[in-house]
């Protein structure tokens, strides 16, 4: 974009991206294209002279072929040479395990190359689009805009398919959960009001969406205490008793681990000495609350504005 005054007879006609947008939209790294373009000849058609390489509409055709037959487990050698003749091969020894298309809808661009990598299980590549999105966007949309429509996708394709995408899920969550501790800051020493405790509630395994929250509670630095998947009730009323928090954070992803009863517990346990005892405010996070009626609590719809509740206190 910055190179307009250069485009004349020197840029190649239907030129549209560079190595490094093309990697975004297809979901795979830049060091895969020239690997393509080294081994079977996947490379632009023009190449200027003293120029970073431009993709044009008929090299992005040929890729994105590449792409759909290597997520259908044709072997790259075999795909290559369909993507290049413009023909669709058949499926290879690993297509009654291939995983297709996810059913993404209307979402950002890097979903889709997110997606793609996800379903190659290119792990180099989906974790070189989730560190692109966090940089480029910060946690918080990063998190609401990319990880969690993909990882959605992933979750309604393994739900419809049997047990066929799981490896597809528990590669993009891993790098998910990578790509958020990365960002996420030591934790802070907590002031005279507590530090924010992130728990899921017992028989609850999902921690993505806390881990998102830790990190950016780290960047405003809001002292956090994360203890993660399925925390024990005890467990959870003796660290509330210990710490004294500002806040409980109690995730459930699905109805069968969301307690009411949990919640309000929680939020009656108190610490201090006698005369000048606290409470901490709970705030229940995850698909899993939906239609439970918990006084006292508070229900942030996201992660701005829980991070935006917390802030506040």
């Amino acid at each position: 974009m910055g190179m307009i005054g250069h485009q004349d007879d020197e840029e190649p006609p239907g030129a549209v991206l560079t190595t490094g947008a093309l990697a975004r939209r297809l979901g795979v790294s830049p060091t895969t294209l020239r690997s393509w373009d080294r081994r079977y000849g996947l490379g632009p058609a023009v190449r200027p002279d003293g120029r970073h390489r431009r993709w044009t509409t008929g090299d992005v055709a040929v890729l994105e072929r590449m792409c759909r037959l290597t997520s259908t487990g044709v072997p790259p050698a075999e795909a290559a040479r369909a993507a290049l003749a413009g023909t669709e091969a058949p499926v290879g020894r690993l297509g009654s395990r291939a995983a297709g298309a996810l059913p993404l809808g209307d979402v950002r661009q890097e979903c889709r190359g997110l997606a793609r990598a996800a379903v190659r299980l290119d792990a180099p590549a989906v974790e070189e689009q989730l560190t692109d999105a966090v940089e480029r966007y910060g946690v918080t949309v990063a998190w609401q805009e990319v990880m969690v429509p993909t990882l959605h996708a992933v979750g309604r394709k393994w739900a419809s398919s049997g047990d066929r995408y799981v490896e597809v899920e528990h590669l993009l969550s891993w790098h998910v959960s990578t790509a958020l501790r990365r960002r996420t800051l030591p934790p802070g020493s907590a002031d005279a009001s507590g530090p924010v405790l992130l728990a899921c509630v017992p028989g609850e395994q999902h921690t993505l969406a806390l881990e998102a929250l830790n990190a950016e509670l780290g960047r405003l630095r809001l002292p956090a205490r994360m203890f993660g998947a399925a925390v024990p009730a005890e467990a959870l009323t003796a660290a509330v008793r210990r710490l004294g928090p500002t806040a409980v954070v109690l995730w459930s992803q699905a109805r069968a681990t969301a307690s009411p009863a949990l919640a309000r517990h929680i939020g009656a346990t108190e610490w201090g000495v006698k005369g000048a005892r606290g409470r901490p405010l709970v705030l229940l996070g995850g698909p899993g609350w939906a239609g439970r009626s918990v006084s006292g609590v508070s229900r942030p719809p996201g992660l701005r504005e829980a991070l935006d509740t917390l802030a506040d206190l």
